[in-house]
């Protein structure tokens, strides 16, 4: 049984444009991983896509490719809701015909198959789930002498290790759960996916989780993601809305120009895809992750679209719906006309009104597939709920603390089913800008991955927005470089002169500054050795100056601060000269590099050679994460 063909003929039928992106992904891990798994170890991957951009479509692939490996025993885990695991579950039995599929209710199918055929369980990661099926598998003797072959969806969300900063506690229930059935077996072979890896790369070597291969598959032309939506300078698609409209909305009775405004933008595009054949239209509204904020905000939206249509004869309605017509006209000239948009909503508009919240199962996948709905939530809004159609989006949501992938999980605008003329996204300017900067950090990521830069990969963000939750992060392993701060070694290397004083040769001492690119930088610092000890990683830095050399528009120019014959003490706790910290602070734009070398005096507390000392510093307006193995 060839698994691949059958399951490429099938995708060729429903998803003809996802075959070449499957097809490369499937070549890929066959050439670099499956075909060297040794059947003895325990592998652990990255396959990377950005939201909603077909990951569910590349895994089925990934899983025919092991079938016809020698594979025979593959769990798929998908987040904690019933909705989404069913989702996959059918979808499993769809694409992959060729395997046994089992729901995570179906241990007499499980059974009674014996392993004639690939088997597969679809499993939703909630403990007790987990739980009856490692007692399945250990029972079973499936696992005696077999690997497994593991997905795990959303692999950054509920897998990790949430009490890896409180040692004397074991691990967290799902993360033990998970790596006890990785165990079952002899071997495995255990892929993460997910769109925002950041908990991942932060993992330690020794946790068991950290990815030994990243496989980054780019979507499909038709997809519209962050650099659509989120380039600078603003795109069309983006509309500002007040900063703080959240307040008004909640705290008042009114109904702020913002919300208004995108009500009315999602009324007329509603209305002209539906005279045009389209059969479904969305509007998501996404205010905060309070759920008594979700039904005022549901009331008041439903309030002024009323209005709207029970008055469409109004001076003031018409007026209002073609301002935004023409603003919607000015990215779609072939919009339909009108009077024809009016007519539709006096005689034809059917809207309804959906709430998602968490905890509300009934509520958690509601039924908008087809029609116009307008869907008001929180963080029910995020991960695996899929959008079909949307359109307009509204979003307020703020954070004190912003973290990274839990703000770009809320993307859900990002897909292949939509008109990209008529997008438009209503949020305040600074919210824009914060998934701006995060989509440039992950524009980053992709380029290095890409690139096979993957030794010390570095995430790159603004400071204030944090990657990921600091409780799957080991805090003690973290290093982070804060752009505008001065970092020097407290325990420097005393012997590279002889190196160094080679390759610095052409700088004038006396010259203020020297301007030199990235691979230059890269080259001097790679002639200075990390001391874990002292918590000092110039390899770091190198990773950070590869990061700003991957960002779109970002100059290839390092200052180069080159000077001799200072006899500094060993325990003064600085190093840089009034002078030289003034001129090193005056430049925040990009990277600066100082380096002193040392008379290195016994008398001073050195060896007595003499030896080049760093002073490092990042722009001011960037942070950057990794940690050391």
């Amino acid at each position: 049984m060839n698994h691949v063909k059958e399951y490429l003929d099938r995708l060729s039928d429903s998803t003809p444009e996802a075959v070449q992106s499957v097809r490369e992904t499937i070549t890929s891990l066959t050439d670099e991983q499956l075909s060297k798994f040794t059947f003895k170890d325990h592998v652990v991957g990255l396959l990377l896509g950005q939201v909603q951009s077909g990951k569910t479509g590349q895994m089925f692939g990934v899983m025919s490719a092991a079938a016809d490996a020698g594979f025979e025993l593959f769990l798929v885990l998908t987040s904690g809701m019933t909705a989404l695991q069913q989702q996959t579950f059918e979808r499993a039995m769809e694409s992959i015909d060729t395997f046994n599929v089992c729901d995570e209710n179906d241990d007499v199918r499980f059974y009674s198959k014996k392993l004639r055929q690939p088997t597969v369980v679809v499993l939703k990661k909630n403990a007790s789930v987990l739980k009856k099926w490692k007692n399945h598998l250990a029972s079973s003797g499936y696992c005696t002498g077999r690997p497994i072959f593991i997905i795990d969806d959303e692999a950054d969300a509920t897998s990790l290790n949430t009490k890896v900063n409180n040692p004397e506690l074991d691990k967290s229930t799902i993360n033990a759960h998970l790596e006890d059935i990785k165990n079952l077996c002899s071997s495995s072979f255990y892929l993460q996916v997910t769109a925002t890896p950041q908990p991942i790369l932060l993992q330690t070597l020794d946790s068991g989780w950290k990815p030994s291969f990243i496989h980054y598959f780019s979507p499909g032309k038709a997809y519209l993601g962050g650099s659509f939506f989120y380039s600078k300078p603003k795109p069309f698609t983006n509309v500002y809305t007040a900063d703080d409209e959240l307040s008004e909305l909640i705290e008042t009775d009114s109904t702020p120009e913002g919300l208004k405004e995108a009500s009315e933008t999602f009324l007329v595009t509603y209305a002209h895809l539906f005279i045009s054949g389209s059969k479904v239209c969305n509007f998501l509204i996404h205010p905060s992750s309070r759920i008594d904020d979700h039904s005022v905000l549901a009331s008041k939206t439903k309030k002024h679209i009323d209005y709207l249509t029970k008055n469409i004869s109004l001076p003031e309605v018409v007026e209002r719906l073609s301002t935004v017509y023409e603003k919607l006209k000015e990215s779609k000239p072939d919009i339909v006309d009108f009077n024809k948009i009016l007519k539709f909503i006096e005689d034809d508009s059917k809207i309804k009104y959906v709430t998602m919240n968490s905890g509300k199962e009934s509520e958690a996948s509601p039924n908008i597939e087809k029609g116009a709905n307008v869907v008001v939530g929180g963080n029910s809004l995020g991960r695996g709920v899929t959008f079909k159609g949307l359109q307009t989006v509204y979003y307020c949501r703020s954070s004190k603390n912003p973290q990274a992938d839990t703000f770009w999980q809320h993307s859900r605008m990002f897909g292949y089913d939509r008109d990209p003329l008529l997008m438009r996204i209503f949020m305040p300017r600074a919210l824009f800008n914060l998934f701006a900067e995060i989509n440039s950090s992950n524009e980053v990521l992709y380029e290095q991955i890409e690139q096979g830069k993957l030794d010390k990969l570095q995430l790159m963000f603004p400071p204030g927005l944090r990657p990921t939750r600091p409780n799957v992060v080991d805090k003690g392993r973290l290093n982070v470089l804060v752009g505008g701060i001065n970092y020097f070694p407290p325990n420097p290397d005393q012997d590279n002169a002889y190196t160094l004083d080679g390759i610095l040769s052409d700088y004038d001492s006396d010259k203020q500054v020297h301007s030199i690119n990235f691979a230059h930088a890269i080259e001097i610092l790679s002639e200075f050795e990390d001391d874990q000890i002292n918590n000092w990683s110039v390899s770091s830095f190198v990773s950070a100056l590869r990061s700003l050399s991957s960002e779109k528009g970002f100059a290839d120019k390092v200052t180069l601060i080159v000077r001799r014959n200072r006899d500094i003490g060993m325990s003064t706790g600085t190093m840089l000269s009034p002078d030289d910290r003034r001129l090193g602070k005056s430049i925040d734009d990009m990277p600066v590099i100082t380096l002193y070398r040392i008379v290195g005096g016994e008398q001073k507390g050195w060896n007595g050679n003499p030896f080049w000392m760093p002073n490092l510093k990042l722009p001011r307006d960037k942070v950057f994460y990794t940690s050391s193995d």
